[in-house]
């Protein structure tokens, strides 16, 4: 048997930007993705916490150290520069590993730099 838990959580990252022409996705500067665990093409979950919106999409790299994360397509309709997000991703596991399962998990600045990482529980 297998379970889906919390694979990374991204907190509080500030939207820099939303791009309607754009086909779909989350842009998240590279550096930000690392330290997160998150690949490009990743499938993610968002929850703005500004407007309540929830949506799923898939991340792709932006340039490292800009702070860039940017709505595209759909999505760019759930939000706006400034509202804050939690992005998660989930994996599955093996439910004799998941007791001792831990998620990566970021806390950011307003500049959207690692504030923190979270202890994990």
């Amino acid at each position: 048997m297998h379970v889906y838990l919390l694979k990374s959580k991204i907190h509080r990252a500030r939207v820099t930007g939303a791009r309607l022409e754009y086909e779909g996705s989350l842009t998240i500067a590279e550096d930000l993705m690392e330290a997160a665990g998150l690949l490009p093409y990743e499938r993610i979950l968002c929850s703005n916490m500004a407007n309540g919106a929830r949506f799923e999409t898939y991340v792709i790299k932006g340039p490292r150290g800009s702070g860039i994360i940017e709505l595209n397509g759909p999505a760019a309709r759930l939000g706006k520069p400034g509202h804050e997000l939690t992005i998660m991703a989930f994996i599955e596991v093996p439910a004799a590993k998941a007791r001792s399962w831990k998620p990566k998990i970021l806390v950011l600045n307003k500049d959207n730099k690692i504030e923190a990482p979270r202890r994990r529980r």
